[in-house]
């Protein structure tokens, strides 16, 4: 079975076939960096890094562009708020981006191009659209006519361009031919930033960044395109329009994965249920919550609940649990072959569920064989779940979680508590078990529990 995705444009699960063999060009709509991200943002990030893990396990060589939308009317209105420069407003929440992406194990992109690097591509852009009869210049701003697209817009979001209401992207609707019409360039406002093209200063509207970023770094056509489902209209409506219209074949598969809810609502700071990774790490460890965002289908509606992320660290616990128990008593493994039922999982649409129910029923056949102590069966299962939550990127293991853990007080533990069993199992020995369940009661005190199992004590760090 080969990999098939569902494509947004066609409506329909797509036998994936890129343009170069062995090569994917791959873009996916970053950040617009006006404040620090919400759980929303960093679950479309784990999503499209295990695609990016996924394709790369089968066999492609991939170019990942993730942009960044350092320019935007939204900036701009925190900026003038707050007093701060729209840069700084950008760049500090970018870097908070970033270390949120980093924090849950995603893999950097190929590059992370940013709208302001790319005004020159802009403009060839719109000019291309000018001399093709698709944009027109007006008062200082510069509109996408959808009239002359009119067969065609409206086509990824499965709308009639008649039943659209004005695109509202702009307060100077008089300049418009139709009000439906989408901004390509706004002009220079008083206290804005500014760059300087043919048709006058001003800035770059939204869509007509990304559309010259992708064709910039990917060519004029590649294979995926990426994004959250609310980018569907206007903003890939937009990008495609603009790109067809121009001659370039733009992207041949669209992705879109799915919202996430707060408790059935939707985000938002008027209601105050905004959630964001620090408060998720304060209930859960950061392979943790990739496990639980990455968890759920990526088209898929995702209701985040104090509840779902419990049962998330429970589930992964359980195969954390049985690799190290595993890599004691077998010694380490190193990851195996995928088993197929995982393959056919992640081949049919990145199905993630399906391919955790396969991890999670080798971790029950591994724990049979370790409470058999079938040495080298549960070695087999060892390798072979290192080897699926390796494609995952949730490896408990993998020297990545050891990079994303920060001031790891790890070694210092161990240490420590290495002293105190050895102590313990000294008491065991002269038969003092009031010393031995006084130190494994300190011990637990400290948040350490330790567990007597037929191999020797085994520690773990208490979890709530």
């Amino acid at each position: 079975m080969s990999l098939r995705l569902y494509d947004t444009s066609t409506r329909i699960v797509r036998t994936f076939e890129p343009l170069r063999e062995g090569r994917v060009g791959m873009y996916v709509c970053g950040a617009t960096p006006q404040a620090a991200p919400h759980i929303g943002h960093l679950r479309s990030g784990v999503i499209y890094d295990v695609l990016l893990r996924w394709l790369r396990t089968s066999g492609y060589e991939v170019t990942f562009v993730r942009n960044v939308t350092d320019i935007d009317d939204k900036i701009i209105n925190v900026a003038a708020a707050t007093g701060t420069p729209w840069f700084a407003v950008a760049e500090g929440n970018q870097r908070i981006f970033g270390r949120g992406y980093e924090q849950l194990g995603c893999l950097p992109p190929t590059v992370e191009p940013r709208a302001t690097g790319h005004v020159p591509e802009m403009i060839k852009l719109m000019r291309r659209l000018i001399e093709n009869g698709h944009a027109y210049a007006s008062e200082g701003d510069v509109y996408f006519d959808v009239n002359s697209w009119a067969d065609r817009y409206g086509e990824l979001s499965n709308q009639k361009l008649e039943n659209m209401r004005s695109a509202g992207d702009t307060p100077n609707e008089d300049a418009k031919r139709d009000p439906r019409d989408f901004a390509l360039w706004k002009g220079a406002k008083p206290g804005e930033p500014a760059w300087e093209t043919p048709w006058g200063e001003g800035r770059p509207g939204w869509h007509l960044e990304c559309s010259a970023m992708a064709t910039m770094y990917l060519g004029t056509a590649f294979d995926i395109h990426g994004g959250g489902v609310d980018l569907i209209f206007p903003h890939h409506e937009n990008e495609i329009a603009q790109s067809k219209a121009a001659g370039d074949g733009f992207a041949r598969y669209w992705m879109h994965n799915g919202l996430l809810t707060v408790d059935g609502e939707k985000m938002s700071k008027s209601i105050g249920n905004v959630v964001l990774l620090p408060d998720l790490l304060e209930r859960a460890r950061p392979v943790e919550v990739r496990y639980y965002l990455a968890f759920a289908h990526y088209r898929s509606l995702m209701d985040y609940t104090d509840a779902s992320l419990a049962e998330a660290v429970a589930a992964y616990q359980r195969i954390e649990g049985f690799v190290k128990r595993a890599a004691e008593i077998v010694g380490d493994a190193e990851p195996g072959p995928l088993p197929p039922a995982f393959v056919q999982a992640m081949d049919d649409d990145l199905g993630v569920p399906q391919a955790l129910a396969v991890v999670h029923e080798t971790v029950r056949e591994g724990n049979n064989a370790l409470a058999a102590e079938d040495k080298d069966a549960a070695h087999r299962h060892l390798a072979s779940v290192r080897a699926m939550t390796g494609v995952l990127g949730l490896d408990p293991l993998s020297d990545e979680w050891d990079a994303t853990a920060g001031d790891d007080l790890t070694p210092v533990v161990e240490a420590l508590v290495k002293v105190a069993l050895e102590q313990r199992q000294e008491a065991r020995k002269r038969k003092d078990y009031a010393a031995s369940d006084a130190i494994r009661d300190q011990l637990a005190d400290a948040g350490i529990v330790v567990e007597d199992t037929p191999h020797g004590p085994r520690w773990d760090l208490k979890r709530d």
